[in-house]
């Protein structure tokens, strides 16, 4: 394996990935930690759609979603998932697959008691992936549920989080004449080491 050095430096992928994010932090003008997360439905057709990382763990990728949606159903059924995460003004992508689970617990209490009451009030609200008679319904429902669960509502046991363990990341940045760097980890079973391997561009 070749030697990896400046931004892939270091064994440990989850701590590489927490740089790259903090680092895109500083330039990304919108949304550093959005990821186009996909899926598989039961007949076997993918299924794609932005949404926001929310936690990097020390073996996991963590972010929240509503348990009707769409993807929730793909999630629950299959197990897996892939993302990308991709930073222009970086030059970089991060790609991630692996085994999924849900997060009811705690965790997913706490970030949702961080959350703004507006968007609080929105996750109780939206059916989300169902359709929708119009916005003024959907407005109406939020003024109604503003009433009803007042300044402080708690989280629906039908809104949290799930939690992505990789099987496989891969780092990718650009290069000159699109002779770009690539480097993969690579696991079959989490209690095994990552074997770390460069990709030609």
């Amino acid at each position: 394996m070749s030697k990896r050095n400046g931004i892939f430096a270091g064994d440990d992928p989850f701590i590489i990935a927490r740089t790259w994010l903090d680092e895109a932090g500083k330039v990304e003008p919108n949304d550093p930690n959005a990821m186009a997360v996909a899926t598989v439905d039961a007949g076997g057709m993918p299924n794609s759609r932005m949404v926001l990382l929310k936690g990097i763990e020390d073996d996991a990728f963590v972010f929240y979603t509503n348990y009707g949606s769409a993807k929730a159903g793909e999630l629950d059924a299959s197990g897996k998932a892939a993302f990308v995460m991709h930073w222009k003004s970086l030059r970089r992508q991060i790609r991630v697959r692996g085994l999924t689970s849900r997060e009811e617990g705690p965790a997913a209490d706490a970030y949702f008691a961080s959350r703004s009451l507006k968007s609080r009030l929105g996750a109780w609200a939206s059916h989300q992936s169902q359709p929708l008679a119009s916005r003024t319904a959907l407005l109406g429902r939020v003024a109604r549920l503003t009433a009803e669960l007042g300044a402080n509502p708690p989280r629906p046991d039908f809104w949290g989080g799930y939690r992505l363990r990789p099987t496989e990341i891969e780092f990718w940045a650009d290069g000159a004449f699109r002779l770009h760097d690539r480097f993969r980890w690579t696991r079959a079973r989490f209690d095994e080491p990552w074997k770390i391997t460069r990709l030609n561009p």
